[in-house]
């Protein structure tokens, strides 16, 4: 039974992920390749097909220059991108990447605030939300600076996918199965996973490049 109140939890937590996200974001970077096909998971034709069907989709939401940049891409870049999707069965035809990453916080902190109070029914529920967030309209490109659509930075997806969602669905078994403390080490993990690829992709939030 927790005996620290939600808010202390939080901070001691996040105090621990802020000292090891930096080093979980270099090892992802430099682990490329070999992170990619160990940690994500194999698609059959028909999931293929259909995965196929949503990119085509969402390319023709895309500006001319932006479906440049993705025909560009890598067969292994669009097949890690389709393997990330599958992995996804809530798409939205109107949420923004930023609507969509403020329904993944709350998420995070109702597995927190079911964690702090021994309610891993809560937990449990709230990772698999959070594992299996909606996808914003036009998917994941379309939201990410000119500069970051390439196959270097694609890449490093693979990782973060893995340490934020792999490690919630492992969070919510170990919560099934009454294990707090085994479920607390992988919020960690999540939270580290959501910094690294924030530091990769979206650098500092409100600041604009438009102001003098």
């Amino acid at each position: 039974m927790f005996t620290c109140s939600t808010k202390n939890f939080e901070i001691k937590l996040l105090s621990n992920i802020m000292r090891n996200a930096t080093i979980g974001m270099t090892l992802i970077l430099t682990a490329g390749a070999s992170y990619a096909n160990d940690n994500v998971p194999a698609m059959d034709k028909s999931t293929m097909m259909e995965m196929q069907k949503v990119m085509k989709s969402d390319m023709a939401l895309m500006k001319p220059d932006l479906q440049k940049q993705v025909k560009s891409l890598s067969k292994k870049t669009k097949m890690d991108m389709m393997k990330i999707l599958s992995q996804h069965s809530r798409r939205s035809k109107q949420l923004t990447l930023r609507q969509v990453m403020h329904e993944v916080l709350s998420d995070y902190q109702s597995i927190v605030s079911g964690l702090a109070t021994d309610n891993t029914e809560q937990a449990a529920d709230s990772a698999r939300r959070l594992a299996n967030h909606r996808l914003p309209v036009g998917g994941l490109i379309p939201y990410m600076a000119k500069e970051d659509v390439n196959d270097n930075k694609l890449s490093s997806l693979v990782g973060f996918n893995d340490l934020v969602e792999g490690n919630a669905k492992r969070l919510a078994e170990a919560a099934d199965k009454g294990n707090v403390n085994e479920a607390t080490n992988y919020l960690g993990k999540i939270m580290e996973g959501c910094v690294a690829c924030h530091q990769t992709f979206r650098g500092q939030p409100g600041l604009s490049n438009r102001l003098r």
